[in-house]
């Protein structure tokens, strides 16, 4: 199989309200708008972020009722900081605070409308001891 893009979809209660979040919130750029469908652009070509309305009978039988649960995003960013700051302004609640990891990532969580969370990541330099002792060396 060759991938030429990648779409995660998930299935909502509310297709407008969930596209409104990641739209005006979160920024990304709505590419569809249905009243049954939604889908945002994840910051580049071919990366897609999907809403189905649940119950909806594009969904197979089996599947249309489910709740969401562990569902998880990553959004690379240039400067978490900076995000953490702006959606705290807008009047969205961090689930945790921006934190550095020692494995190269600055990061916080939020959750859009229907409990999803979003890990916003900026990417930082590796702790050498940690590198060290968990990476493997180059040759």
């Amino acid at each position: 199989m060759q991938v030429k893009g990648f779409g995660a979809g998930y299935l909502v209660d509310d297709v407008a309200a969930t596209t409104r979040f990641y739209a005006d919130v979160i920024g990304l750029p709505v590419t569809v708008e249905l009243d049954w469908f939604a889908s945002v652009n994840a910051g580049a070509p071919g990366y897609e972020i999907s809403f189905v309305q649940r119950g909806h009978e594009s969904v197979p039988q089996a599947y249309r009722a489910r709740g969401t649960a562990g569902l998880m995003f990553g959004l690379v960013v240039e400067d978490a900081r900076a995000e953490a700051k702006r959606l705290e302004e807008a009047g969205v609640e961090l689930v945790t605070p921006v934190v550095d990891e020692v494995y190269g990532q600055r990061h916080f969580y939020v959750a859009d409308p229907n409990g999803v969370l979003l890990d916003v990541i900026e990417m930082i330099p590796v702790d050498p001891d940690w590198a060290a002792a968990n990476l493997p060396a180059s040759s």
